[in-house]
């Protein structure tokens, strides 16, 4: 029986564990696949206080290895469910672990695009996030693909880098605020490319160009340095939809004190209803729902 089990080993997880730990709790973290969660993908780190230049990788080794020293136990398994009950069971497909409360920082994943060599050209020309990585194609031309809110966001915020940026997007019409739209058509190195679909990614070793096939069929090939897709995120939340409260994106119900519906259990990191998903915000919701956590188990 641990006092808290923590789902997911990102910076939320991590953080949570630090925190449980420096008030004397035990701390189970389960992870499905690798210490850090997104953050290992990205190359340089420029956004985090007091960290101005540092790697993904070794900013997850560092809290990893902070995490391990103050006593947290890691165990690299998937978290599939949650019984519920007097405490709490989490059950993997290898084994069921008990505790007192539950932290869930499993984190949300990008929507991709679902096109080939998607994945292997993260960090060689394609990115999910515009504010992380846009400083790397300063006076280059990038591509940005989505028509909501956060598409316009970033393509107005690549426009005042880049030389070049065109905004593919399926639809003639925005789901994003006209204001967005209207304050992106003034700039002068921003093109619409619209009615159209980013069908296929031209590289070697980097991205160079990607392919875009308008409605009616037609493809044209489109030089670029950089592709930021931002076609949606998707929660992990799916396997604990049964006990916490889902809203109709699958993000975790919770206020700011990362609570849920169900006493004992939190939710911390991107998984959860919120408004700015970063690195900073992440390790904030694990202080928060671990410093919570303890409050809980201290009242039973």
């Amino acid at each position: 029986m641990y006092d808290i089990i923590i789902i997911g080993g990102g910076p939320a997880g991590l953080t949570a564990a630090v925190y449980a730990r420096r008030a004397e709790k035990t701390a189970l973290v389960l992870e499905a696949l690798a210490a850090g969660g997104q953050i290992i993908k990205t190359p340089l780190i420029e956004n985090y206080p007091a960290a101005p230049a540092i790697s993904g990788v070794d900013f997850a080794e560092k809290l990893l290895r902070q995490a391990k020293d103050l006593g947290a136990e890691i165990v690299y398994e998937k978290a599939v469910d949650i019984k519920d009950g007097k405490t709490f069971t989490v059950v993997t497909p290898k084994n069921e672990y008990s505790a007192k409360a539950v932290i869930i920082a499993t984190g949300s994943e990008s929507r991709k695009l679902g096109l080939e060599n998607e994945d292997e050209l993260i960090g060689r020309g394609v990115s999910y996030c515009a504010t992380c990585d846009g400083g790397f194609f300063r006076k280059k031309t990038v591509a940005v693909v989505g028509g909501g809110n956060t598409a316009l966001e970033d393509a107005l915020y690549l426009s005042e880098v880049a030389e070049k940026v065109y905004l593919i997007h399926r639809r003639e019409g925005f789901r994003a605020d006209e204001t967005s739209v209207a304050r992106l058509r003034a700039k002068g190195n921003v093109e619409f490319v619209l009615n159209s679909r980013v069908t296929k990614l031209v590289a070697e070793k980097r991205l160079q160009s990607i392919e875009i096939t308008d409605n009616g069929g037609a493809v044209r090939d489109i030089p670029v340095n950089g592709l930021f897709v931002a076609v949606g995120r998707v929660p992990e939340n799916r396997n604990f939809a049964k006990l916490i409260k889902l809203d109709e994106a699958g993000y975790a119900v919770a206020a700011e004190n990362c609570h849920t519906e169900r006493a004992g259990v939190f939710v911390a990191g991107d998984n959860r209803q919120k408004e700015v998903r970063q690195l900073v915000t992440a390790a904030a919701d694990g202080a928060v729902a671990a410093t919570e956590a303890v409050k809980y188990i201290n009242s039973l």
